[in-house]
């Protein structure tokens, strides 16, 4: 392929990689990629061969592989420290304003803090029942 063609094909993956960065947000897979694609264009609009525009991609790849993978460790091991919407209530204990029933036919209304949630009774292996949140009181329709 013509060198000419190569600075378009590095600036395209480098855009390609960074929407996909951004798509998959919080796995840090494809920056160094995007990096190194970067850095290869540079390198191509500067004049220099294919070969060389492979070389540096692929060292500037591994490069920001390993810079980036303790910043991913770091994120892993906190974890997602606020948690948003239902998600935040599991393991959660509240206390039964509405009576629920077992099945999907009636649901009903749970406190957990100072929120008032729709739940459905599900019955655990042990016989006790647990609730599901389904979507707290408020303004608008709620679901029958």
């Amino acid at each position: 392929m013509d060198p000419e063609v190569w600075r378009w094909v590095w600036l395209g993956a480098a855009a390609v990689f960074i929407v996909g960065e951004i798509s998959m947000a919080g796995t840090f897979f494809l920056l160094p990629f995007s990096l190194g694609a970067a850095v290869a264009a540079v390198f191509a609009f500067s004049g220099a061969g294919t070969a060389t525009g492979w070389i540096v991609f692929v060292v500037v790849s591994l490069a920001a592989s390993f810079a980036v993978r303790p910043i991913v460790r770091r994120l892993d091991a906190t974890g997602d420290p606020i948690s948003v919407g239902a998600e935040r209530l599991i393991g959660q204990t509240g206390v039964v304003v509405t009576e629920l029933s077992v099945g999907a036919d009636r649901m009903g209304t749970v406190r957990l803090g100072r929120e008032k949630w729709h739940a459905e009774a599900t019955v655990t292996t042990a016989g006790s029942r647990s609730a599901d949140p389904w979507k707290p009181d408020g303004p608008g329709p709620l679901p029958p």
